[in-house]
């Protein structure tokens, strides 16, 4: 196995004399045996970052390596690569043993004995062996996403590149894949490269996640990091769901000033808005307060109105509007045993250590919540994949 690293890639395309930028100087590092994730919205660049990688797609500058050795030159089939498509791409005509010894027959010297035995001990470890001699037609599509992968695990590639492969199962299965994938990768120690536009399959999968917006990296780094130390407006309100409330407010001292409502800055907070005069002020659905009583001469208690309630279970997601406004809107999760009434008055906190601050002008993060047990929840996850 070994390390991945792009330094200074960029991918651009010529639409008829129009240059098109799908990749901008793109700099990372992944780690052996580490399962990175690529997420971003549709034309982000994730999904040319990963073609790059492959030998599908040449950068037009920068480089690419495995371990210490450049590949961006190489053609796909000499970069020691597996890939699983999105589409899986198996071939019909051929059985379930046939698809996955088709690439060991023809880029390997491995004799009939090795391949069958390569093959039936990948085909035990993903629980398919009983499939080996039916076709793909005669499969569901949990099943012949096991054989795509099972096709790219018997190559014991160095990296593992999967192109949105969960995106055409169902939820309940998808669901379920993804914790299969990550018992997998954690058992061959494979460096691998995951490609989603679902943040919650980013969250929920990845070491570390690089999230792309225009074809540029915003932020990498542990799903924690990303999700409760944003860098800037487009990371915040990209993880999420429901996404962060973001409330545009100008600055006059300690106090942030909108027609809305009006929020007044612990002074050690104050300080790192100092010198910008509009801030974008945000909180996540889940760190906001709500009281039944209203009272307006409360420190910081904003007077809402309840506007939608929907029921998820085991909590609610409450819909409100701040003060006499119609355009500031705000949403919070809320127990599911909690009953409130579409209509009524309600009175709303933003807890000083809960908020997060951007520069209005630019977007950049200038304050994040108090993160005090980021490092303990990290190596609680650590340790439940291992």
């Amino acid at each position: 196995m070994a390390n991945l690293t792009l330094s200074g890639t960029t991918k651009i395309f010529d639409d008829g004399g129009e240059d098109i930028v799908a990749v901008n100087d793109l700099d990372l590092d992944i780690e052996d045996g580490e399962f990175v994730v690529l997420v971003g919205p549709s034309g982000c660049g994730k999904s040319t970052t990963l073609r790059m990688v492959a030998g599908l797609d040449t950068p037009t500058s920068g480089t690419i390596s495995i371990g210490d050795e450049p590949i961006q030159n190489k053609r796909p089939q000499e970069r020691d690569i597996a890939m699983v498509f999105q589409s899986y791409a198996l071939y019909p005509h051929m059985t379930v043993r046939e698809n996955m010894s088709f690439g060991l027959e023809e880029s390997t010297d491995m004799d009939d004995d090795e391949i069958r035995e390569t093959v039936e001990d990948a085909a035990e470890t993903l629980g398919i062996t009983e499939l080996l001699d039916r076709k793909p037609g005669a499969l569901s599509g949990g099943q012949q996403q096991r054989v795509a992968l099972g096709r790219a695990i018997v190559r014991n590639p160095e990296v593992f590149l999967l192109d949105e492969p969960l995106s055409n199962l169902d939820a309940k299965l998808r669901a379920q894949m993804r914790t299969e994938l990550q018992q997998l990768q954690n058992d061959l120690g494979v460096t691998t490269v995951y490609v989603t536009h679902d943040q919650t399959e980013a969250m929920t999968m990845g070491d570390r996640i690089a999230i792309l917006d225009g074809g540029e990296l915003q932020q990498l780094g542990t799903p924690m990091q990303c999700y409760h130390e944003p860098a800037n407006v487009f990371v915040a309100g990209f993880l999420g769901e429901p996404a962060m409330n973001f409330f545009n407010l100008e600055r006059d001292g300690d106090l942030l000033v909108s027609d809305a409502f009006r929020y007044e800055l612990p002074s050690e907070i104050a300080t790192a808005v100092d010198g910008k005069t509009d801030v974008t002020l945000g909180v996540r659905p889940e760190s906001v307060e709500i009281t039944d009583e209203v009272d307006e001469s409360e420190h910081n208690l904003i007077p809402a109105t309840v506007d939608v309630v929907e029921p998820h279970g085991d909590e609610n997601a409450v819909h409100l509007r701040l003060g006499d406004s119609d355009q500031a809107n705000l949403t919070v999760m809320v127990d599911g045993m909690r009953y409130l009434a579409s209509g009524q008055d309600v009175g709303v906190r933003f807890p000083p250590d809960a908020i997060h601050l951007f520069d209005g002008a630019t977007g950049e993060a200038l304050h994040n919540r108090e993160l005090t047990n980021v490092e303990q929840v990290e190596e609680i996850g650590t340790a439940q994949s291992a």
